[in-house]
């Protein structure tokens, strides 16, 4: 019996960077105040989910080796897609040339992990090779006369391929959740900028990431000593850093990537993943600890036991 593994990996960012300073010109805010609350310096911003989901996705298909027509399903994680209507996923399909069946998923910055549930389930159950991009450009909804929210949010995609083809199981537990009662504490009507209330969307975030993190590990049958790599929503270095206390894991062992890409909903966490990848940090067999949270509220986290040899 084959499973999942993620195969290919990719990233895109616009090339416009904001700068905390940048935003001192815009907002009463500065450098100091931005990164001592939120851990951020700079993020990506003027980016199209089309576009940016068609370059991550190109490359990451280059990277595993696999050409469009091989592509079984396409799943796009986005809670900002290009229009109302159609789903963004068709766009990027016909840019990338594949030949399948193609679906946006919206479960804000939980996204991606919601997307890579959904897709380990198709391969698990035998479908061959399958495509996942998470892709938002939240400067489009962003307020950029509010000094609380428009200093977090920034644009990005993160692309991964997976295959069916390894020896072993590779996708061990994951919990997905979803609390409609937290709803009006972040969202963004439609023609509307984001809206936030930040304090009681960082209680409930910590709250919502243990629980997904302990569910899944528990599914996984494993403990937090156990994990190799934390690689959380990028939203705030506090929200981060108080998940991992509660979960009693050292946050040394969390991915950041936050500092120069803000918080980047359904992209976080792969551009977090595949910046630990691409740097060394991951290696054969470790298992990683994929959490976060979003608007909605949602909450998702999957252990996953990172396999690049195939075996």
């Amino acid at each position: 019996m084959a499973f999942g593994r993620i195969t290919g990996w990719a990233i895109d960012l616009p090339e416009r960077i904001l700068t905390n300073d940048e935003l001192a010109q815009m907002v009463d805010t500065s450098d100091e105040w931005i990164r001592e609350r939120s851990g951020i310096s700079a993020r990506h911003i003027d980016g199209k989910v089309s576009e940016m989901s068609t370059n991550a996705g190109k490359a990451a298909l280059e990277k595993a080796g696999v050409k469009p027509e091989e592509i079984d399903l396409f799943i796009l994680a986005t809670t900002t897609a290009d229009k109302v209507v159609p789903a963004t996923s068709s766009i990027v399909q016909n840019n990338l040339g594949l030949s399948c069946g193609a679906f946006d998923l919206n479960a804000a910055c939980s996204g991606f992990v919601y997307g890579l549930v959904t897709a380990m389930q198709f391969a698990d159950s035998g479908m061959e090779k399958i495509l996942l991009i998470g892709s938002d450009s939240l400067s489009t909804f962003t307020d950029w006369e509010d000094r609380t929210t428009c200093v977090l949010f920034g644009d990005g995609a993160g692309a991964v391929v997976i295959e069916r083809t390894s020896e072993q199981p590779c996708f061990l537990g994951w919990d997905l959740m979803a609390d409609g009662s937290a709803a009006d504490l972040l969202y963004c009507e439609h023609g509307g900028k984001i809206v936030m209330h930040g304090q009681e969307v960082f209680r409930r975030a910590v709250i919502a990431m243990e629980n997904a993190a302990n569910a899944a590990m528990e599914k996984a049958g494993i403990t937090n000593d156990q994990i190799s790599l934390v690689v959380p929503h990028q939203a705030n270095v506090r929200i981060i850093d108080a998940a991992m206390k509660r979960l009693g894991i050292p946050k040394e062992k969390a991915a950041l990537v936050m500092d120069t890409t803000g918080n980047t909903s359904a992209a976080s966490i792969p551009l977090a993943l595949i910046d630990s990848i691409d740097s060394g940090q991951v290696e054969q067999d470790d298992l990683l600890l994929l959490v976060g949270f979003g608007a909605g509220m949602t909450s998702a986290a999957a252990v996953v036991r990172w396999n690049s040899a195939g075996n």
